[in-house]
């Protein structure tokens, strides 16, 4: 269902109705710990999948910044120069 390196590979699933009463099934809330990581100031054109691209090789792996910070949109980390971060280490 997931690609392996997605944040949701390999949680269970649980089936439920949508509002119409169709059946559907959807990702189980997943627990996140708080990982070790480093505080990093958010440079004026620095993007997520860049960090990730430099952190871990791989710039689809941006989602374990997004997850050890509290903003609940993503993008919204390196939308202001200056903002400190967390970025977990590798």
């Amino acid at each position: 269902m997931f690609l392996k390196n997605s944040r949701y590979y390999g949680l269970e699933t649980i089936e439920t109705v949508d509002r119409h009463g169709r059946p559907i099934t959807v990702i189980k809330r997943r627990s996140l710990l708080a990982p070790a990581s480093a505080a990093y100031t958010v440079q004026g054109p620095d993007k997520l999948d860049a960090l990730a691209e430099r952190k871990y090789k791989d710039a689809s792996e941006f989602w374990h910044i997004a997850d050890a910070n509290t903003e609940l949109e993503a993008n919204e980390l390196t939308r202001v120069a200056g903002r400190v971060i967390e970025v977990p280490e590798a």
